[in-house]
């Protein structure tokens, strides 16, 4: 239920974009792109919903599909195995891991969008989980290797954003596999909170500088 959910948000919000820039190819002109996106310049000046907005805006039709895939093939297993409230709390953690190293790492004036930054973390989510069942995890880190190698090749991409949102997605699923049985759902909801609270920190300190 989460997976399609999601897809069908990315995708209602990129023909809105769409429509408005009048030009599919150019979404990224339409005002709504220009206020949702994460500009960190903006964020400081206390536009704080771009941290999460920013994850769910994608720059022309082949930047949704890609990302919708990555989720659709992710995301469908790990939300069996984590369960729906669990999954979602991982793809939005993740995504505000990604959003919170462009704050800390990018220029002020930069603008980021893309849902990357939490399908990074539904990869290394997928890590966490495989080795938690001691089942081979050998083609998930040659996923990451390849899409680290196109980020670093390709211009445009976020790399310091995937990197955020795999960071993130792998420690929050850790947190989640390995709580121990006593208090589990306790446990779990804890530490999502609190990884969630030291983001956000994190993302308030750059606003500092």
């Amino acid at each position: 239920m989460v997976v399609p959910t999601l897809i069908a948000v990315n995708t209602a919000v990129y023909v809105l974009t769409a429509v408005q820039a009048g030009n599919p190819m150019y979404n990224s002109l339409s005002v709504l792109f220009r206020e949702l996106s994460l500009v960190p310049a903006y964020v400081h000046a206390g536009e704080w919903w771009r941290v999460i907005t920013s994850g769910f805006l994608h720059i022309g039709p082949i930047h949704l599909v890609v990302n919708m895939l990555a989720l659709w093939m992710l995301g469908r297993d790990l939300e069996i195995v984590l369960g729906r409230g669990r999954f979602l709390a991982l793809y939005l953690v993740s995504l505000l891991g990604g959003s919170a190293a462009v704050m800390l790492f990018y220029a002020p004036d930069e603008q980021v969008a893309g849902a990357s930054g939490a399908v990074f973390g539904l990869m290394g989510a997928l890590v966490v989980v495989l080795r938690r069942l001691r089942a081979p995890a050998g083609q998930v880190f040659g996923i990451i290797g390849l899409n680290v190698v196109i980020s670093l090749v390709i211009p445009g991409i976020s790399l310091i954003g995937h990197l955020g949102g795999l960071v993130v997605g792998a420690a929050a699923t850790a947190a989640l596999v390995y709580a121990p049985p006593r208090n589990r759902t306790a446990v779990q909801a804890a530490a999502i909170a609190g990884l969630t609270v030291v983001l956000l920190l994190l993302i308030w300190a750059t606003t500092l500088r």
